[in-house]
């Protein structure tokens, strides 16, 4: 992001700090609550949202060599990600062209060869089928037409992206628009992989969203916990076509007052959330990347899997590494408590746990009630604020690619 474009953003941060006002969307809406609940509903976004629209699955890190691969069977089509000896990627479906057994089990790791675990047909990893057991028994086979079935792929910037379908189209400047650029100026590409949590919760995947649409709840909901880091009721937002930029400020803002614009950096002093249409929630640190995949139940409409990878800097991962910080050392437990010194550095296992169990616990816990709520019958609807605009444009977004009216006005 440009430095120009940080400074603006961080000083209308200090503006709405300043006058004790959140960002203001100058409309309410009202959602039906069926939007959480309905198979027909959740049939329609399963196939249009998932089965056949592209696919964010990784940071060029999940690959970080030659030979890497890993696995992803998250929206219907199975697929095989790998790296091949020249350093191109590909994504194939993960099934043997045989009897379509899946040729990888594991969830990653490196391979040179795929072998279907059934009849050992083999596989590189460029997808080409370069051995047949018994071939002369089975019959003859056109090697060069049967290898895995290719599915469109694109490494972009440092983001990898797959179409679920092997002639579906993959454009990742026009699904990114003018964010493209803006993050293209960020080294996505240098993040290491450094693990994965898998949340498996009883909300819709949309409700999953929506706990990532708003700072309302952060001084009442998360006041022991994110909330002694972040201030609430504040919101530097810009919808960017079907994606956003969602941003508020955590309390080191307060440092940059009495520093020069030109040393002012945005992930210094302010949670950095990019919304990635339909299901990614794209959390950028100083040193560190979380990306958010949140996925339906395929068969059960008030069920969602979240997918949370994190990535960090080299730099980053040697210095917590190499530091040595004794009885002060910060865990999931402690990481809140005002008693742990301020020059203390988490660990990579204590950041990550402490990230994925505030969603979990926290976030996901009010959405699993709110998913009760509807799923019972009686509550009509839900009111978005007007200072939860991420909510409108979510709705409104999900609303318009299902031929749906858009969200009726509220009041």
């Amino acid at each position: 992001m440009k430095h120009e474009l940080q400074v603006s953003i961080l000083k209308e941060l200090m503006q709405q700090l300043d006058c004790g006002k959140n960002i203001d969307a100058g409309v309410q809406y009202r959602t039906s609550t069926d939007v959480y609940t309905s198979p027909e509903i959740a049939q329609q976004e399963w196939r249009l949202f998932f089965q056949n629209h592209p696919q964010l699955i990784g940071l060029s890190g999940d690959l970080p060599e030659p030979g890497s691969y890993f696995t992803v069977d998250d929206f219907g089509t199975p697929v095989l990600a790998t790296r091949d000896q020249q350093g191109k990627f590909h994504a194939f479906l993960n099934a043997c062209r045989h009897r379509g057994v899946r040729v990888a089990n594991e969830q990653r790791g490196q391979a040179g060869k795929f072998s279907c675990p059934f009849h050992a047909w083999t596989y590189s990893n460029r997808g080409d089928l370069v051995a047949i057991p018994q071939e002369d028994q089975f019959g003859a086979i056109d090697k060069s037409c049967h290898g895995l079935v290719a599915l469109p792929c694109e490494e972009h910037n440092g983001l990898l992206w797959v179409h679920p379908q092997p002639n579906g189209e993959l454009n990742v400047e026009k699904l990114l628009g003018p964010l493209a650029e803006e993050m293209s100026l960020a080294s996505y590409g240098d993040m290491v992989y450094c693990g994965e949590s898998v949340i498996d919760k009883n909300l819709n995947w949309k409700l999953a969203n929506d706990t990532f649409g708003e700072t309302y709840h952060f001084q009442k909901l998360h006041r022991n916990t994110l909330g002694q880091i972040f201030y609430g009721d504040n919101l530097a937002y810009e919808e960017i076509g079907r994606n956003h930029r969602f941003v508020f400020a955590s309390k080191a803002i307060d440092l940059l007052r009495d520093m020069p614009e030109e040393e002012w950096k945005l992930t210094d002093a302010a949670n950095l959330l990019y919304y990635l249409f339909p299901n990614i929630q794209f959390n950028v640190g100083t040193d560190s990347v979380a990306l958010i995949k949140i996925y339906p139940h395929p068969q059960d409409p008030g069920r969602s899997i979240t997918r949370v990878n994190h990535y960090f800097s080299r730099s980053a991962i040697e210095a917590l590494e190499a530091a040595q910080v004794g009885d002060d050392k910060i865990t999931a437990d402690n990481v809140y408590d005002g008693e742990v010194r301020e020059n203390a550095l988490f660990g990579l296992d204590a950041i990550m746990e402490v990230f994925d169990s505030t969603i979990e616990q926290e976030d996901y816990a009010m959405g699993e009630t709110t998913q009760q709520a509807a799923a019972n019958g009686l509550l009509e609807y839900m009111i978005f604020g007007r200072n939860e605009p991420a909510l409108h444009h979510y709705h409104n977004t999900f609303r318009e690619a299902l031929n749906q009216p858009p969200l009726q006005r509220f009041g």
